[in-house]
């Protein structure tokens, strides 16, 4: 079973898209700069993640590098 948060690759742009695996169809959270951001972005969704929640694997699939890769 995949984690239900998805932190996808860097976009040129910069930033990471996030998606909520619902499941058969994803949901858009929101864009992250970084790690606070994304914690943010999950607050708002009615989450509360820590960042060691964010290693979790069970809870956050990372696309293209970890926590640490934001460009």
């Amino acid at each position: 079973m995949p984690a239900p948060i998805v932190v996808h690759e860097p976009a040129p742009a910069g930033g990471r898209l996030i998606t909520l695996d619902e499941c058969d169809s994803a949901s858009v959270l929101g864009i992250a700069r970084d790690w606070t951001e994304l914690i943010a972005i999950l607050s708002a969704a009615g989450y509360e993640f820590t960042r060691r929640d964010l290693r979790n694997p069970a809870l956050v699939e990372w696309r293209g590098g970890d926590q640490e890769v934001w460009s």
